[in-house]
């Protein structure tokens, strides 16, 4: 399985293309679909489906031009299931970003667990702290895990937002992302990537 992230939106979020074959997941297209969709033309390649670490405004943004683009599913933790339609709780009405970020809602529900989607396996690990639905998407095979806005390298998710909780946070790293195999890449929502070995020795969060 390759691996492709784009720095997208107003805050630059990565959104990370993950392409097996001439098949792609699309996790947080948080902006400019253009870029995205003359990549996949480009390339050649089919999105199969949008799956989405959280839904606050920045991780968002793109999601109904590439559905539409593409006629392709959504699929989101059912904590936030109605964030995509409310900029109240998806925090483009908080922040005042100039833009109102809404979509419909999305088709499926990410349950804690093992996941297939089309020809993609992988476990999605309930990580709330940064927001109540976050998920983190573990592709142990691969040793690749996309945190979204849960752990970075050197930090972790911010917890003063509507709906965070810290020690929630950090007993969800602790638990379910610094207990995988250490040398599990660690795939942020924003900046570089990191390890597992290497946030479980010098993040100043977590000691």
């Amino acid at each position: 399985m390759n691996i492709k992230v784009f720095e997208l939106g107003i805050l630059g979020t990565n959104c990370y293309i993950l392409e097996q074959g001439q098949k792609a997941l699309i996790i947080d297209p948080g902006g400019d679909h253009d870029l995205l969709i003359d990549y996949f033309t480009e390339q050649s390649i089919t999105p199969v489906a949008i799956v989405l670490t959280h839904a606050h405004f920045d991780h968002i943004g793109a999601v109904e031009n590439i559905r539409n683009q593409y006629n392709i599913p959504v699929y989101i933790h059912s904590v936030e299931k109605d964030w995509l339609t409310d900029p109240d709780q998806n925090g483009s009405t908080l922040f005042g970003v100039g833009k109102i970020y809404s979509s419909k809602p999305a088709e499926y529900h990410l349950d804690e667990g093992p996941k297939s989607i089309d020809d993609f396996t992988f476990e999605v690990l309930h990580t709330p702290g940064h927001s109540p639905g976050s998920v983190s998407l573990s592709f142990k095979e691969d040793h690749i895990l996309i945190a979204g806005d849960t752990l970075f390298q050197g930090s972790i998710g911010r917890t003063d937002l509507p709906f965070g909780n810290h020690d929630q946070l950090i007993e969800n790293i602790q638990n379910k992302i610094l207990t995988l195999p250490e040398v599990t890449m660690v795939y942020p929502g924003h900046g570089p990537s990191t390890t597992v070995r290497r946030e479980k020795k010098y993040n100043p969060f977590l000691q």
